[in-house]
């Protein structure tokens, strides 16, 4: 159990989900098995009485066990992301080795807080707001008097900040319904990735933005006011125009309780749709194996993201596309979708028996392992059989360009940025669509700003998504462009 462990150590938040260690025992094979009594102080979810019509984000049985909203962190690489989640939900994002060596985020981060409101009518805001980890109950007695109540449960997505993972930041930005934008309060405003950060999460339309003026505590308060000037004139005209700036430090969690006020008052809960068929998209996946592992405990994949659409339940029968895809004799693409059943359904220590949008989730599957470590489904869509979007291997794209290049500077001089050249036939470009980074080749550009690109890889998409664009320059994959799936050549999946 030990060496188990210290194996999973590297691992991934919802790797531990599906092993159940702390009762000294294997993981149930089904949801059925889970003692789902509430002593824990969490709403009980029962399949038998689920009525899909009436669920809502806010409803018990779904904001006790499950996040119903995804923020992001954005922003430059150092400026506090990963140390502000920590703080608000008491887990660290870092996990792999690489990360801690380097004390940078690689891959995305994810953690679930719960946000709590004191009924104590003599708490005056924003004291009267405080998060706790996902796994509290949903009323806590409050030290001065009354009773903490639950009024969010939100999922951190915390991206990396490093120029060289612009792609990684953009897969979490697939997902994101709000963005804390972190600006270093010690560091002059902009520094180049918190423009093309911004940039990011303009193109995914994302209306929400809530601005962290970080480590306030390393300067004066006339440094902090001349900055906070430097920030409104930065973010004039963009996506976080009238976004509130708030000072504060992550590591003496000062003012973290405004932070929790605002994702209550400022960000409201996105329109959820529960009653169609489930779209779930997939950032991560694992192997929960350990090495060695006896025959007769092996446990099935886990595919970890987010719902977009619907209700998944524990039994249901699944599918993932594209799924395995492999190339015929002529060189034309194949893809013969993955079937499984649901398992297991977790959001970080929470099991539960149905999962709905908003919120990253963790599916055990009976699939293979080895289709699933390392990460091998991201950018895959999961639903039930014959009722995911199509596969495309070509896409035309109403595009549109940025005018300069973001987090790029000119040698010499720091005040000019280099303008984007247009779109030229041939070139190849990496094409952002979900949670899937695939390269691109374009085959052809029309007058009308629209371009048709042949992808590396096939995709499971639908028309009118967003896509972003991004071209290598100086090694370095930039963010150019964005645009919407006009339409496609689709490839017919097998079996």
């Amino acid at each position: 159990s030990s060496r188990f462990c210290l194996g999973l150590v590297r691992r991934p938040v919802l790797a531990h989900l599906f092993c159940n260690l702390r009762a000294g025992r294997s993981c149930p094979d089904t949801m059925t098995e889970v003692d789902t009594s509430n002593d824990d102080g969490l709403a009980v979810q029962d399949l038998a009485k689920l009525d899909i019509s009436k669920l809502t984000p806010l409803t018990p049985e779904v904001i006790s066990r499950q996040a119903t909203m995804n923020v992001g962190t954005i922003g430059h690489v150092a400026h506090g992301k990963s140390t502000v989640v920590k703080g608000l939900s008491g887990k660290t994002t870092i996990k792999f080795k690489q990360e801690k060596e380097r004390n940078i985020t690689i891959r995305l981060g994810y953690a679930n807080a719960k946000i709590y409101k004191s009924d104590n009518p003599e708490m005056e805001r924003p004291a009267c707001y405080r998060s706790f980890s996902s796994s509290s109950p949903d009323v806590i007695p409050c030290e001065e008097g009354g009773n903490w109540r639950l009024q969010r449960h939100i999922s951190f997505v915390d991206c990396p900040g490093h120029d060289i993972l612009m792609a990684t930041m953009l897969n979490g930005a697939a997902v994101m319904d709000a963005a804390l934008l972190l600006i270093a309060g010690n560091e002059s405003c902009p520094q180049p990735q918190t423009s093309e950060h911004l940039a990011a999460v303009e193109i995914m339309r994302l209306k929400h933005i809530i601005i962290l003026q970080n480590k306030v505590e390393l300067i004066k308060a006339q440094q902090a006011q001349a900055q906070y000037e430097e920030i409104k004139k930065f973010v004039a005209g963009t996506a976080a125009d009238s976004s509130p700036i708030i000072p504060m430090s992550a590591v003496l969690k000062y003012n973290l309780e405004v932070v929790c006020e605002y994702l209550c008052t400022q960000v409201p809960i996105p329109p959820r749709d529960f009653t169609s068929s489930p779209v779930m998209i997939i950032i991560r996946s694992f192997d929960v194996n350990r090495p060695g592992e006896e025959v007769k405990s092996l446990r099935g994949g886990v595919a970890g993201g987010s719902i977009l659409k619907g209700v998944l339940k524990v039994n249901d029968e699944i599918e993932i596309r594209p799924g395995i895809v492999s190339k015929d004799d002529s060189g034309n693409f194949m893809c013969k979708p993955i079937r499984s059943r649901i398992i297991t359904l977790a959001a970080e220590d929470n099991y539960l028996q149905y999962a709905v949008p908003g919120g990253l989730i963790g599916v055990g599957t009976k699939i293979d392992p080895t289709l699933t470590r390392a990460d091998k489904l991201v950018g895959q869509v999961l639903g039930h059989p014959n009722k995911l979007p199509s596969i495309y291997i070509e896409i035309e794209v109403k595009y549109y360009l940025l005018r300069r290049l973001l987090g790029v500077k000119v040698e010499g001089d720091s005040s000019k940025s280099v303008k984007v050249a247009k779109l030229k036939k041939g070139e190849i470009l990496m094409v952002n669509i979900g949670s899937t980074a695939a390269g691109g080749r374009i085959l052809g550009i029309k007058d009308n700003d629209s371009a048709k690109i042949a992808l590396t890889n096939p995709v499971c998409t639908q028309e009118n998504d967003k896509v972003a664009l991004s071209r290598r320059i100086d090694k370095h994959w930039r963010l150019i462009g964005w645009g919407s799936i006009l339409k496609g050549t689709t490839v017919k999946p097998i079996g």
